[in-house]
């Protein structure tokens, strides 16, 4: 991460959906903040990308930006479309998948 780009995004109106564009067969990120205490992030997916199931120590909640978003909680499946969120809890499994192109907004509260 550019040390200096969170004072690039320091008292300015931003459009969190036009900090982050899609890159085609990819997953795109860019940390807006990075924190002890915790980090938010932006990501960009093509359809059908993802993130495999994994865990993290850490609640996190995921808010999409653009598009549709099939995310696995500990077996459980929630849908997400633009304007939805929802929260992985720490040490429960998850994994994301695309439905279609979409963006999140990942806060991670690490303390």
């Amino acid at each position: 991460m550019d040390k200096k780009e969170p004072r690039q995004l320091t008292a300015k109106a931003q459009n969190l959906e036009d900090l982050i564009e899609y890159q085609e067969g990819s997953v795109v990120s860019r940390t807006i903040i990075d924190k002890t205490a915790g980090t938010i992030t932006l990501f960009a997916f093509d359809e059908n990308q993802g993130l495999s199931e994994h865990t993290v120590p850490y609640d996190a909640m995921v808010y999409v930006l653009d598009g549709e978003v099939e995310v696995a909680i500990s077996g459980k499946t929630v849908n997400l479309k633009t304007g939805e969120m929802t929260v992985m809890p720490a040490n429960e499994p998850h994994a994301l998948t695309a439905k279609t192109r979409f963006k999140m907004l990942l806060t991670m509260i690490k303390s």
